[in-house]
């Protein structure tokens, strides 16, 4: 298989070939965020055409909503979501059940197979199909079609296996290295453009009494992130896909090689992480105690709106191998997905249908400056100057991933990943043993059908 040129051509290639369809390119899957080619866009659910086997103008009554922000700047934006939903839809009433999103993450499975919500927050990627192809997530191509905005490239990315539609895209938000401007101007710090350039910045900045990297991997989750742009960095975006789909061993010298070198950053790490949250560790960035943070553009919900946010900055991962470079970047797509069987099925169709709206994209993005639009016709005049430079690193990457935790299985991520990269940030000098255990795991879970 050819290495993918685009996060279009990825997003296909985790798709049957009678799914996957015309590649399309980045600018295509993205162009809402860039603010070209808008589309007509719908008016406030209500607006439908009326041909969908739900009659969703008709709905009434609760529809209950399972949401993983927990946070408090993603909750709030939500709310607003919410609850100009309702205005728009009087007989409509949305019930929000918010979960630690940790908590949402790591239970989704019992969640689903239980008495889920009509509604409920998810990622888009290999988690998404996985799902759907358990029979755990209801079908929504009927109203697919009515919602405008959209690319191609963004259906196949709320494509399952089948065929069908099963995801409503929302926003997305690129991982990168975040900095505060303010400390790099004082200081006379350079942006590192190579992982040499990198470790003799966070040699100064020990020297400077910062600790160099922040890091918070309580959660488990965090920490996948620096994997994740290690290898792409060092094997290239074929071989982290395909390491995700279990087509690569976790025991070659191309995964070993890529703990060895993160092994060699972890003395510029700050330290205790394991005791951390990441929220925490994006606080010591904000209270100019550490340099830089590789995180997702979240990180900015910890820091003040106005001056303290405006003072935030990023830079991408840097390049490790110059046959490689630094083109391959991590911008998840976060949506909405129905519960296989809703107690308000219409009622959820039509919240669905309205969350798959500009307007709705806009009241988000305009309350959460940590994300970006993926609709078209999505309003993004408002946008801050972090989020109009996350627009243009996202549009001019080559090649985007979704994340370790989407990328794979996600009992692979949950029962071995997570131990596994914490056991490596307790104890980095057993690297074999350690690729050896992942591997002989990875081997047993893959051998199943989840």
């Amino acid at each position: 298989m050819s290495r993918p040129q685009s996060q279009a051509e990825y997003l296909a290639s985790l798709l049957p070939p009678s799914v996957a369809g015309t590649q399309f390119g980045r600018r295509a899957l993205f162009r809402g965020a860039l603010g070209v080619a808008a589309a007509g866009s719908l008016a406030a659910c209500g607006g439908d055409s009326g041909d969908s086997a739900t009659d969703t103008k008709s709905a009434t009554g609760t529809v209950t909503f399972g949401s993983n922000q927990s946070d408090a700047v993603p909750k709030a934006a939500y709310a607003k979501v919410t609850d100009q939903f309702h205005t728009a839809n009087p007989k409509l009433t949305v019930k929000t059940n918010t979960v630690d999103h940790n908590t949402f993450q790591e239970q989704i499975t019992s969640y689903l197979q239980g008495s889920p919500d009509d509604v409920f927050t998810w990622f888009s990627g290999f988690r998404m199909r996985f799902f759907a192809a358990k029979g755990l997530a209801g079908d929504i191509s009927d109203i697919w079609p009515e919602m405008k905005g959209f690319s191609d490239a963004l259906k196949t990315a709320s494509t399952g296996d089948d065929g069908k539609q099963y995801f409503v895209p929302f926003t997305n938000y690129p991982w990168a290295i975040f900095y505060r401007k303010s400390v790099f101007a004082d200081k006379g710090y350079q942006i590192p453009k190579t992982l040499d350039d990198l470790t003799a910045l966070s040699k100064q900045m020990q020297k400077d009494g910062l600790s160099p990297i922040a890091f918070g991997d309580k959660d488990g989750w965090p920490a996948m992130g620096t994997f994740d742009q290690l290898n792409m960095r060092i094997n290239g975006f074929q071989f982290h896909v395909d390491l995700m789909a279990g087509k690569k061993p976790w025991n070659g010298p191309e995964v070993k090689k890529v703990f060895d070198t993160w092994a060699g950053l972890l003395p510029y790490h700050q330290d205790a992480s394991l005791g951390r949250t990441w929220q925490e560790a994006a606080q010591s960035l904000q209270q100019k105690k550490s340099g830089m943070y590789v995180l997702g553009m979240f990180v900015g919900q910890q820091f003040p709106k106005g001056a303290e946010q405006d003072d935030l900055d990023f830079f991408p991962f840097p390049e490790i191998d110059p046959a490689i470079g630094a083109d391959a970047i991590e911008a998840p797509i976060d949506g909405f997905m129905m519960s296989k069987r809703p107690k308000n099925e219409a009622g959820a169709k039509a919240f669905l249908k309205y969350l798959g709206t500009p307007e709705a994209e806009g009241v988000s993005v305009a309350a959460d400056p940590t994300v970006i639009a993926v609709n078209s016709g999505a309003d993004t005049s408002a946008y801050s100057a972090l989020q109009k430079k996350a627009v243009e690193f996202v549009g001019n990457a080559k090649n985007i991933s979704q994340f370790l935790d989407r990328d794979t299985r996600p009992d692979f991520a949950s029962n071995v990943m997570i131990p596994a990269i914490q056991t490596f940030i307790k104890n980095p000098k057993d690297i074999d043993g350690l690729v050896n255990s992942i591997e002989k795991q990875k081997q047993s879970i893959f051998a199943t059908d989840g």
